[in-house]
């Protein structure tokens, strides 16, 4: 089997602002038909990352491809073939939903269908100011799609939804991939990108810091072991037992971090103490855990 060109190729780019890099050395690649995201804390470089990706800003060195075309010497072929999500402030208030896909498909491409593809065909003649939240990132992607790319960029598409909106925006992005167009989503929701991307990269500080599947990445980076239950009597002791790390204890509930057969020893430890607690429990490591560890830093739950 012929390996396939990646649709995206990035090596060693580095952006500058005021002689400080914003953005480092990065480098990775996007294959065709994923949903690749791109993950960091705010300020990170993620999306000064994206715009050089996009041709909208120059990359002070390294090497960008996308669709095998220089994005900032053929910004012009480029943008023909991919498709951005607007931002609110990119619409105006009184603009209409059919207005608006009208206004920004280009040679005639047929815009009425994706009015029923993503539910907004009762919408059709509502202005955007009147759109509910869900509704707004609805007609974001179908502009998106409108003029058939191959590859979407959707930058921080669900910051400020409810997490019913934000379930309904996740359910768009998987739609985007089953069309066989392949996504770059930024995000800094790590249940988010779990749920959606093939592969991640995580940005920190305009350097990549860590790059792969997110089932790969809890496997290298969160290896720890972290068991859970419920005690209100304390129990000092489990943090002496064989393969314990740390443990802590607060309102009723107690957690274990360690290795191995962590489970067994602390299971077997409060047997012989007399407890029995029925909610013993292995909570498995997330990717919030791995961007924890790997960026230090506290962001918002997803």
């Amino acid at each position: 089997m012929v390996a396939m060109d990646p649709v995206i190729s990035v090596d060693g780019l580095s952006k500058l602002y005021s002689g400080t890099p914003v953005v480092n050395q990065v480098s990775f690649e996007v294959q065709a038909g994923e949903v690749f995201g791109l993950l960091g804390p705010n300020g990170a470089g993620k999306t000064t990352t994206v715009e050089c990706l996009q041709g909208l800003r120059r990359a002070d060195s390294g090497r960008v491809k996308v669709l095998g075309l220089d994005p900032w010497r053929d910004s012009s072929r480029l943008r023909r073939r991919i498709g951005s999500q607007l931002q609110e402030s990119g619409l105006p208030d009184r603009i209409r939903v059919g207005e608006a896909l009208a206004f920004f498909a280009r040679n005639d491409a047929d815009w009425r269908h994706l009015l029923d593809e993503w539910g907004l065909a009762e919408k059709r003649d509502t202005a955007f100011a009147n759109l509910s939240g869900g509704q707004r990132q609805r007609l974001f992607v179908a502009l998106a799609l409108v003029n058939r790319p191959e590859v979407v960029f959707l930058d921080e598409m669900t910051t400020g939804l409810d997490p019913a909106a934000r379930r309904v925006a996740w359910d768009l992005i998987e739609s985007i991939q089953q069309r066989g167009t392949t996504v770059v989503l930024v995000t800094h929701f790590m249940e988010e990108a779990e749920r959606l991307c093939d592969r991640v990269a995580i940005i920190n500080r305009g350097k990549l810091v860590a790059a792969g599947t997110p089932r790969r990445l809890i496997a290298d980076h969160a290896g720890e072991v972290r068991v859970h239950f419920s005690s209100r009597e304390p129990v000092p002791w489990l943090a002496e037992i064989p393969f314990v790390h740390s443990m802590r204890q607060d309102d009723g509930g107690v957690e274990v971090l360690g290795e191995g057969p962590v489970l067994a020893h602390v299971g077997a430890a409060l047997v012989a103490h007399g407890c029995a607690p029925d909610d013993l429990q292995v909570l498995r490591m997330n990717l919030e855990d791995v961007f924890l560890r790997l960026t230090g830093e506290v962001h918002e739950a997803g």
